[in-house]
């Protein structure tokens, strides 16, 4: 009987997956593109130069590589903190196996065979691969559990540790073509698909740090194994399962909310529990919607989509308020002075919202993709590329009356998932400018460099040149091998049409009358606009120019009104970048200053200034305390604002993003 359930289990999975290929649009692929950017290629070449040996050289130092090492032998004992820091390895492999694509090193390329062939020596013979039991598997690591998966769906990341492993393998495949590593993490998930799943003698467990389902699916894709994309939609419908969760209870440790393992997914309408492994299972819940065609999956990822768009992210694009739990919060609950904003939860945004586009089409999954991309994920590593922030703040204030910690930059963290997870986003970015469906292209983001594209067997060579994002002059040069008819989508952004979030969680405070301005070869042209995007449709011929002209205003952000913590106060955003201020360029402080109604802002472009940077100026009231502290006084002072990416880059002192239009009150407090 066992037997027979299992087999029609897997028999109507591969029928109904059989009737769907894969998302109807397709990403061009990471190595595909070709940079030539001023903004993000530098940014490539330090992640290449400084970030990835980095961040080798820390897994070697802090014992990470030294765990395989004895994994292979079965020897020693597990000499790092948390179970997962294997996956740091993974991930910072998966980032130079892009960084490859980009920039071809044999050192490096030989430095990671080498590394692969340690990994390999400490797999178990039945394709296990997790350091913390291998090494003595009388002894292991606390959270592992005494036996295999038996502390998974809490504390062992065994799964967490297999999903790293398949989007490395996944990465290291496609960049170099070697299958030395794609060898072990599929060795690893046969076994995986093996243990678990519906059947009576297999295991009954969601992974308690989800990812392992996004990498099933890129195994999947690589190996049209039917398996794999079958496990990864059972992970995802074991959610909710466990009876030994109290669901009366209102801790999210306790009733299953902070795994989003509370209710079956397709029960959930709004994100709870780790802001890291919710945006890791939305992305696989995209995924295997796309993949399977399971409408109850797609249909709820959408709902979620759109509260945490609606109710739970803040101004730049970060998730996750609330740094008990590294969690999201209650709807609304968004405050400056506590905010948490993990730089995982960042990327994890980016992974889903990319997802969310290539299943709908829609420019607001990208819109909001490009907030976070610019502002709240890349504020997570300094400008020298090997100190990073694992939280990512919204406001410092270094005043008795709010005595807030100074904030500076770390080298490395006891738990690294950020810095690492870090070398892994950054050099992936080139894959996120194109994505085609049947005879159209999609242009998602303003990056410089050239891309060719096939459409029905005929080559497209695409050409980007722009300042980006401080200059809104596109330009596009489409050479085509031969001339024939296809569709040019370029996407409008939504804080160019006036809108700053698609949702009424943000809002520019005033409506821009400045127009899109479009031509080809020279002609100002109309345009159609569906789904935020230009749809170009004509015969292209070679060397046809598209320019567009986007209006680079400064505008002022406010808040719904439920956000209790910005009521009153204004946001700045230019182009997409939203910016704040620093104790260092406004007379020493920065939670001092009140934005009239009336400011008016000018711009300069700053070279010699944090990497190249547009700065905002203008003057504005700053509220002084004077007389060893007895009187208070307002005086106009010229204030300078940078992009919130670059702050903490100079020191430790303030810094602000939101701004009171005016002074409703002064609190009295005595010094401490």
């Amino acid at each position: 009987m066992k037997k027979i359930f299992l087999s029609f289990f897997l028999l109507y999975n591969v029928v109904v997956f059989a009737q769907y290929k894969d998302y109807p649009i397709q990403p061009l692929a990471f190595n595909q593109v070709h940079l030539s950017d001023n903004f993000w290629l530098p940014r490539l070449k330090i992640n290449e130069a400084v970030t990835i040996p980095a961040s080798f050289e820390r897994c070697e130092n802090t014992g990470r590589v030294k765990n395989f090492v004895m994994a292979g032998e079965h020897s020693g004992k597990f000499c790092t903190i948390y179970p997962f820091d294997d996956t740091d390895i993974y991930k910072t492999i998966e980032g130079a196996s892009y960084s490859l694509s980009l920039f071809p090193d044999a050192k490096l390329t030989k430095y990671i065979d080498s590394l692969i062939t340690i990994i390999a020596a400490a797999q178990e013979p039945d394709g296990y691969l997790y350091t913390a039991r291998t090494i003595d598997p009388l002894h292991p690591q606390a959270w592992a559990g005494a036996k295999r998966w038996v502390n998974e769906r809490k504390l062992s990341h065994e799964l967490y540790n297999a999903g790293h492993l398949y989007e490395a393998a996944a990465a290291h495949y496609i960049a170099t073509g070697k299958k030395n590593l794609l060898n072990i993490a599929l060795k690893n998930a046969d076994l995986v698909c093996s243990v678990f799943g519906p059947g009576l003698t297999q295991e009954h467990t969601a992974p308690g740090h989800e990812v392992v389902e996004m990498g099933l699916v890129k195994l999947y894709r690589i190996t049209g194994k039917s398996e794999y994309l079958i496990t990864a939609k059972y992970f995802i419908e074991e959610r909710g399962r466990d009876v030994s969760y109290d669901s009366t209870s209102k801790d999210e440790w306790k009733n299953g909310s902070y795994w989003q393992d509370n209710i079956p997914v397709v029960d959930q309408t709004e994100a709870e529990g780790h802001a890291v492994r919710a945006g890791y299972l939305y992305s696989a819940m995209a995924d295997v919607a796309a993949l399977s065609g399971d409408k109850k999956l797609l249909n709820a990822v959408d709902t979620i989509w759109d509260n945490v768009v609606g109710k739970k992210m803040y101004v730049q694009g970060g998730v996750g308020a609330v740094g008990d739990g590294e969690r999201f919060g209650d709807n609304y609950q968004l405050p400056n002075s506590t905010a948490y904003n993990e730089t995982c939860a960042a990327i994890a945004q980016v992974f889903w919202n990319e997802r969310m586009f290539l299943l709908h089409g829609d420019s607001k999954y990208i819109d909001v993709l490009e907030k976070t991309l610019y502002n709240g994920l890349i504020s997570g590593i300094g400008l020298d590329g090997k100190s990073f922030f694992y939280t990512n703040a919204m406001q410092i204030k270094n005043s008795f009356s709010h005595p807030d910690m100074e904030i500076t930059r770390s080298g490395w963290f006891p738990c690294s998932c950020c810095p690492t997870n870090l070398v892994r986003s950054l050099p992936s970015v080139p894959g996120y400018i194109y994505a085609q469906k049947d005879n159209s292209i999609y242009t998602n983001l303003f990056i410089s460099g050239n891309a060719t594209l096939n459409i029905a067997g005929n080559l497209i060579q695409i050409v980007q040149q722009n300042d980006y994002p401080w200059d809104g002059d596109l330009k596009f040069t489409v050479n085509p091998k031969k001339s024939f008819d296809f569709s040019m989508l370029i996407r409008i952004p939504g804080w160019a049409r006036n809108v700053a979030m698609p949702s009424d969680l943000y809002a520019f405070n005033s409506d821009s009358d400045k127009k899109v301005i479009i031509t080809i070869n020279g002609k100002e042209i109309d345009y159609n606009l569906e789904n935020g995007y230009a749809v170009l449709n004509r015969k292209w011929k070679k060397n046809d120019v598209i320019e567009v002209k986007l209006p680079m205003e400064v505008r002022k952000v406010v808040a719904n009104s439920n956000v209790k913590s910005d009521v009153g106060k204004v946001a700045l955003q230019r182009g997409p970048i939203m910016y704040c201020a620093e104790w260092i360029d406004n007379n020493g402080k920065a939670s001092n200053l009140v934005m009239p109604v009336n400011t008016a802002f000018s711009t300069e472009f700053k070279p010699g200034l944090l990497n190249g940077i547009e700065v905002l100026q203008a003057n504005v009231p700053a509220i002084i305390v004077e007389n060893n502290g007895e009187a208070i006084t307002t005086k106009n002072q010229s204030f300078t604002a940078i992009p919130y990416y670059a702050w903490a880059n100079r020191g430790k002192g303030e810094m602000m993003i939101w701004f009171p239009e005016k002074v409703k009150d002064v609190d009295l407090l005595a010094s401490q």
